[in-house]
């Protein structure tokens, strides 16, 4: 396909809603799924450590 102008090129022959639509929700999903997977990851080092009987160390520096 050859685009004359950047309009042209966003609206992708009358489909450009669709074609950017689905980007667009493949994106959020993707961005999620990073989400997710960072929620999960701290969720299990955290059980680890409580498994193994690590605390955590306190934020107060007096402590």
């Amino acid at each position: 396909m050859i685009w004359n102008s950047l309009s042209e090129f966003w609206s992708m022959g009358g489909y450009g809603e669709y074609v950017w639509g689905s980007f667009g929700v493949a994106a959020l999903f993707m961005g999620i799924e990073v989400a997710q997977v960072g929620y999960e990851r701290k969720q299990t080092l955290q059980r680890l450590r409580m498994l193994q009987g690590v605390q955590e160390p306190s934020m107060d520096p007096l402590a």
